[in-house]
Parts: C-alpha cells; sequence; structure tokens
C-alpha cells in the first residue's frame, strides 16, 4: 500500500471509529522544540518534574517509537452541553471531566483498535498511539498536520471544533501523505482569553506560566496552593475553562456524539460540601476511573475548601468544621484559611476550637492567620 492509499485508509478508518480530524505530518524534530526547553528553565512548569526529567525525549518522535517516520494527529471532540450557573455549596469542574470516563482510557481503545487495523493492513509496519502522557509536542505536529493553530491561550485551535477536542497522536516508521501545515494564526488582535484569566497566567500571547493557572494548581499542584491566588480560583476544584468560554471559535463548536462523554449528574457543576464525608475508600469508589482521581481525595478536598472560602456561606460551616478535623493536613490548612472568610461568630468559635488540637505547625500558622483576619473585622 503505498502513503497516499495508506493515509486515506487511516483516515478514513479513524472517523468510523469516531474521530471528528485527522491530519498527517512526518515525524520531524518540531520547530518549537528549543522555546519548549526555555519555558521548562524558566521554572513555567512548576511542580510538573516529569516535562523536566524528558525535555531530551521531546527533540525528536523516535523516542517515542524508534525510527518514527510519520505521525496520524488526531482530534475527538467533547463539548457536550453548557456550563450551569454554580450557587454557594457547589464547584465547576472542566467539561473534559464531566463524565464517568477518563478521556486517557477511551481515546487509548480507539487508538489501540486503530493499530489493530494497520497491523492488519500489514504485520511489518510499526505503530504506536499516545495520548498526553508521552514525551511529544502535540500541538506542534497538530499544526505540522494542518489541523489547527496555537491560540494566545497555547490550545489548539480548529476553524470547526473550535478548542473543545482532545488530541491523540498515531505513530507510524512507515511515510504517510502529508496535509499541508497551518502556517496561518487566526486569532488576530483578539486577546479575550487573556484578558479573562482570573490569575494573569499567560506572561505574553502564547506563553503560560503553569504555575499561576487554576488547571494546574487544582490538579498537578500537590501542596498548599500560595495565599495570594487561592481568591482568583474562584469555585473551580477540577481544571477551568475560562479561556476557553470566551473564545469566538468556540461560539459555533460542535457537541460531541460521544456517549461516554456525557456529563453525569452533579458535575455540571458539582456539590462540596458532602465530599468532606467520604472516606479514602469512598471517594476511590466514586472517581477511581474518573479525572477527578489525579489529584486525589486530598487534592478535591482542598480545592473544595478553596471554592467553599471563595463562596462564604453559613451552609458551608458544618462541611469545613469537619475538613478541619480530616486527616491530610493540606485538607486542614486549606478549610483554615476559607473559615477565615466567613464572617460568622461560629466560624471563629471552630478555628479557635481547633487551634488548640492542631499538631502541624502550618496549619497552626493557617488558624492563627484566619483567627486574626477575623478579628480585624
Amino acid at each position: 500500500m503505498n502513503p497516499n492509499q495508506l493515509t486515506k485508509s487511516l483516515k478514513q478508518e479513524a472517523e468510523r471509529l469516531g474521530f471528528d480530524i485527522s491530519g498527517a505530518c512526518a515525524a520531524v524534530t518540531p520547530t518549537g522544540f528549543h522555546q519548549f526547553v526555555d519555558w521548562l528553565d524558566q521554572g513555567f512548569a512548576g511542580e510538573m518534574n516529569y516535562l523536566e526529567d524528558r525535555k531530551e525525549a521531546y527533540e525528536h518522535p523516535s523516542h517515542v517509537l524508534p525510527g518514527a517516520m510519520s505521525i496520524l494527529m488526531l482530534g475527538l471532540n467533547y463539548q457536550t452541553a453548557p456550563a450551569v450557573q454554580s450557587t454557594s455549596g457547589t464547584g465547576r469542574i472542566a467539561r473534559y471531566a464531566w463524565s464517568n470516563v477518563d478521556y486517557h482510557d477511551l481515546v487509548h481503545k480507539k487508538l489501540k483498535q486503530l493499530k489493530t487495523f494497520v497491523k492488519d493492513l500489514d504485520p511489518s509496519i510499526g505503530v504506536r498511539g499516545v495520548v498526553d502522557t508521552a514525551p511529544l509536542l502535540e500541538r506542534e505536529f497538530a499544526e505540522l498536520a494542518g489541523i489547527g493553530w496555537r491560540a494566545k491561550n497555547t490550545l489548539l485551535i480548529n476553524k470547526t471544533a473550535g478548542s473543545w477536542f482532545f488530541l491523540a497522536a498515531l505513530l507510524l516508521d512507515v511515510p504517510l501523505q502529508y496535509d499541508e501545515p497551518m502556517v496561518t494564526n487566526h486569532c488576530g488582535t483578539c486577546t479575550a482569553c487573556i484578558d479573562a484569566c482570573p490569575t494573569d497566567a499567560f506572561v505574553q500571547p502564547h506563553v503560560l506560566d503553569a504555575t499561576q493557572c487554576i488547571s494546574y494548581l487544582t490538579i498537578e499542584h500537590r501542596t498548599a496552593v500560595p495565599t495570594a491566588l487561592r481568591s482568583k480560583m474562584q469555585d473551580w476544584i477540577l481544571g477551568c475553562d475560562i479561556c476557553q468560554e470566551v473564545c469566538p471559535w468556540n461560539r459555533k463548536a460542535p457537541l460531541s456524539q460521544e456517549a461516554d462523554f456525557q456529563p453525569l449528574d452533579g458535575h455540571n457543576p458539582i456539590e462540596l460540601r458532602s465530599l468532606f464525608q467520604l472516606t479514602d475508600d469512598q471517594f476511590r469508589e466514586r472517581f477511581r476511573k474518573t479525572p477527578l482521581w489525579r489529584p486525589k481525595r486530598r487534592g478535591i478536598l482542598r480545592n473544595a475548601a478553596i471554592a467553599l472560602g471563595n463562596t462564604p456561606n453559613q451552609d458551608n460551616l458544618d462541611a469545613l468544621a469537619l475538613g478541619l478535623t480530616d486527616s491530610e493536613p493540606l485538607v486542614r490548612g486549606a478549610t483554615a484559611w476559607a473559615l477565615g472568610n466567613h464572617h460568622y461568630d461560629r466560624a471563629s468559635e471552630i478555628l479557635k476550637q481547633a487551634l488548640g488540637l492542631e499538631p502541624m505547625d502550618e496549619v497552626r500558622q493557617e488558624i492563627t492567620d484566619s483567627i486574626s483576619r477575623l478579628s480585624a473585622l
């Protein structure tokens, strides 16, 4: 099978499997590799040490598939429904995590089927499918494959699908018929995404300081969130969609036809107070197969406490009082800060009672700071 026939067959099979976008490019050193290294050197990756540990591997796709010659870049829409406005006691989850599946599992399943298709055509072809866990600069190759351009918020935009889609890649050690690269950036003078970011995470257009990004803070950052950023996190407990929601290219983006991406009841938004009642086992049972498992129980409860702190209400006090007795110091510290935003006599009483029982210096400091804030009113 010649490259043209193979590419056509692959794209047809990818569409049959449910992928909405496809484009082929050569497996080469990405033009942005050195910018990626500079980005790491500036510390913008924060605690994502796995990027630094593997940075040399990003220089060429052959580190992902030995002898790689071609990449079929694929897109899978995940937009399913409009976001529902959250209220006090609820929190927002990025829409990619509204369903009861981890998108990695679903996309890998489709890639495995596509790999089987290739092997059935020619068992001698080397092939590997990856979705955002291998050392591959996917957005660079997606541009090279002509399926979109990198926006000022660093995400990839497709004229039809907007940015509400997952990227995946199928690497092969044979040539394909390559698509024309995307050479035009269609963002123009628009800066809606940059202007809307609550934490000012964009150092400049196309450069994100992940350590300031709500998505990073709620998922990848595993320790206490810097105090100055907590109020800016608003009510997000997993990820953030703000820079995508304001993007004009997303106004007419299509809805996903993938049944497994349909939102669960109670994830758009999610009720927060009851989360503090979940044991480790109960949390695992409820969220093990979903994206909420990545930050683990301690991370989600930390985020939930901050969200409740940013939407003070007397109805939050029982949950936060429970959080202040949690076994995880990370959770206790966040709930102590949150109680300091609740200007009620009971909040101060809860904090003062906890201060005499708290063994950890860092948490005691959070409690003391919150008592001081409430006393100053």
